[in-house]
Parts: structure tokens; C-alpha cells; sequence
């Protein structure tokens, strides 16, 4: 178990070394995130894009990947708006 007690001058320095090194590198990962998201792509590991995308700077089989994706989306919600629609009228018959 941990005492509060025994935290020593070395732990919050540490904890403070860690935290610093945290923020510097989120930053610079901000700052080169298309860089860092290609290369990482270019080893295989799917690294999601924001909402923010940048379309112009995508390939062709990243734009049709992002299309049917979201052709997908409009299927799923026209089905389940159908299906409400369906449900209602039958819920209205039958009264």
C-alpha cells in the first residue's frame, strides 16, 4: 500500500519529468500529425481520421473506403427509419 507519507522530492520530480515529456510529445505529434499518420499507415497500422479530413489529401482507395463507409451509414439509417416508419403505421392499425 502507499503512504502519502513516503512521497519524497524524487517522485514529484518524476511525476513532473513524465508529465513534461507527455505534453512535448503530444505536441509535436499535433504538429506533424499527417506525417506521422501516413508513415504510420504506410506500416500498416489503421490510424482513424478526425472529422476534420483532409479529402484533398487522400488517395483514391482511402476517398472509396471513406464513401462506401458512409454509404453504409445512409443504408443503416434509412433501414431503421423505415422500420420505425413500419411500426408506427402497424401500431395505428391495429387500434
Amino acid at each position: 500500500m502507499i503512504k502519502f507519507g513516503s512521497v519524497k522530492k524524487e517522485h514529484l520530480v518524476g511525476a513532473a519529468i513524465g508529465v513534461g515529456t507527455v505534453a512535448v510529445g503530444y505536441y509535436l505529434y499535433k504538429k506533424n500529425q499527417s506525417k506521422v499518420d501516413s508513415f504510420l499507415r504506410k506500416q500498416g497500422i489503421n490510424i482513424k481520421t478526425s472529422s476534420q479530413a483532409a479529402y484533398d489529401n487522400m488517395n483514391l482507395e482511402e476517398l472509396m473506403t471513406v464513401k462506401e463507409h458512409l454509404e453504409d451509414l445512409i443504408a443503416e439509417k434509412e433501414l431503421s427509419t423505415n422500420a420505425a416508419v413500419v411500426e408506427t403505421v402497424v401500431k395505428a392499425e391495429t387500434k
